[in-house]
């Protein structure tokens, strides 16, 4: 990813407020059992018709106008559930998670036959990461109301999360048939079908989506403009990432920055480029500079895409490969971003993203500087994991693999995205403004070069210790950086990278296709 991810959560640690949560859900599942429910209070009409123009206003992306009209709603009419819910889901839009959290809980715990009220607090804990308290309470909230389509809608999330795509297109399906016209599970059906490579069906639903949102921002409809015309250019392509040549390789890959660059070949030519693997990219990067001269021009662009450093954005141009070799392996009809690089002087083409590797079992290995691809039959994928630790790995919304870290001195694991591409770990300004970690700040700022351009200046903090699974590191140094920017598009709370500063200590073995990866401790050679 080359610096990208995402913020901190304070909301769902570990403390004894939560703990007393979590058995209150278990006696919400009673009280539900024995079909105890208090009575709705009747409804004014002021109040419903400022509920109905806070929905109104949530749908049309005005978050901030929506939460005070809801909230004069609320204080016109305190017990009513509907306009409390209302607010809440608003708050979940702009991240405000913990008073979302508490209103639907509150709610949930008072009318336990309120299937909206679940939805809503399922959809609040799916956003904070908290995935199987999520599958629990929006399977409630499905019991309760077979058409309640937001927990059918948050249900599919939950398994794209989860890799899970033939389930995550069956739930959104079934959200969009109880609600054909919310542009929301639309644009997530599109989002599941483009992962599933159904390509067609996903410029479609985004097409759908375009029909029924109301965008106002004119960048972001051209962005999904240019999305659907290369959606509709890859449907008449077929089969995308074919694989051909030797059903494995192994190949020698340099450290530049604790990044792992290794030699790819492209359309038949001879001349190797140097890509950097990069697990925190879901689709393959190629410079312009490179493109232009291999003559690799653009399909189509739309809009800009937003990240790190710079101003903040950059344009999106989607362009497209014959063929790409890497060792003995071949793979043919590979989609790729052209963007202009802010790092020419190290002599970096491209990045490979995860789609480009993914229908491998996909090693790293830090320490022998070895990179390996082993295909296997798509229904029997598996690894020995007995000498490492396998962890599990979540895909966020727009493809970054993301895995739980501790660390020392805040409550709670953390989601962090696993990314190869950055040299140095990563923090959430959120996180380095917590008192656990104010002591570890340093001196020393950083230049921090991302794929929006240079940010200077970026304080830096020697965290005390960072563990993913049973694996511990001491003293690793994190740079602290904005990240709420990509954070808007990873569908579910992220509070930093683990970098190559980490990863490097290990060697590294992907299985996508069950979203595992196994660390086993290296003595590096560099």
């Amino acid at each position: 990813m080359r610096f990208s991810i995402v913020r901190a959560i304070d909301l769902f640690s570990p403390t004894s407020r939560s703990r007393v949560r979590s058995t209150l859900i278990t006696l919400i599942l009673i009280l539900l059992a024995l079909g105890l429910a208090d009575a709705a209070p009747e409804p004014s009409d002021e109040t419903s018709k400022l509920v109905r123009k806070g929905v109104k206003l949530t749908r049309a992306g005005s978050y901030e106008e929506a939460e005070a009209i809801l909230r004069q709603a609320v204080e016109l009419s305190s017990g009513r559930s509907d306009a409390r819910l209302e607010l809440a889901f608003v708050l979940i839009k702009q991240r405000k998670l913990r008073e979302a959290y508490n209103i639907s809980f509150d709610i949930a715990a008072d009318e336990p036959k309120n299937s909206r009220a679940f939805a809503i607090l399922g959809t609040t804990l799916l956003t904070a990461g908290r995935f199987h308290d999520a599958r629990l309470v929006l399977n409630n909230a499905i019991k309760l109301n077979r058409r309640e389509h937001l927990a059918w809608a948050s249900f599919g999330l939950l398994d794209f999360y989860e890799n899970k795509i033939d389930a995550s297109f069956y739930n959104l399906s079934q959200a969009v048939t109880q609600q054909p016209h919310e542009p929301d599970y639309l644009f997530s059906l599109g989002q599941v079908a483009a992962r599933g490579e159904r390509y067609t069906l996903a410029a479609d639903a985004y097409q759908q989506f375009l029909k029924f949102a109301i965008v106002s921002d004119a960048d972001r409809r051209d962005r999904i403009k240019g999305l659907i015309t290369y959606l509709r250019f890859l449907g008449e392509v077929g089969d995308l990432y074919t694989i051909g040549g030797k059903d494995n390789t192994s190949v020698s890959f340099d450290l530049v920055g604790d990044r792992p660059m290794i030699e790819i070949r492209i359309n038949g030519k001879d001349e190797p480029l140097k890509f950097i693997l990069d697990t925190g990219s879901s689709i393959s990067v190629m410079s312009e500079e490179t493109a232009k001269r291999f003559k690799v021009k653009p399909v189509t662009k739309g809009g800009f895409a937003r990240g790190i450093g710079g101003d903040g954005k950059f344009p999106i141009v989607y362009g497209f490969l014959r063929q790409v070799e890497i060792g003995l392996v071949k793979l043919k009809n590979v989609p790729i971003y052209l963007r202009k690089f802010h790092t020419e002087s190290r002599g970096i083409d491209g990045y490979i993203g995860l789609s480009l590797i993914s229908r491998f079992m996909t090693t790293i290995d830090y320490g022998e500087k070895i990179f390996a691809l082993t295909r296997k039959n798509a229904d029997a994928r598996s690894f020995d994991d007995s000498v490492g630790v396998a962890l599990p790995l979540r895909l966020t919304s727009s493809g970054f693999l993301s895995g739980e870290v501790e660390l020392e001195g805040m409550d709670g694991a953390l989601n962090f995205i696993v990314d190869t591409g950055a040299s140095v770990s990563v923090i959430s300004d959120r996180v380095a403004r917590t008192d656990a970690l104010s002591p570890f700040i340093n001196e020393q700022k950083l230049r921090v070069i991302g794929s929006a351009g240079v940010t200077d200046g970026a304080s830096t903090f020697s965290l005390p210790q960072v563990k993913f699974g049973k694996h511990a590191r001491r003293d690793i140094m994190a740079v602290a950086l904005d990240l709420d920017i990509i954070n808007e598009a990873s569908g579910f709370e992220q509070s930093g990278i683990l970098g190559g500063n980490f990863l490097k200590n290990y060697r590294l073995t992907f299985d996508f296709k069950n979203s595992k990866v196994i660390f086993d401790p290296v003595v590096a050679s560099h």
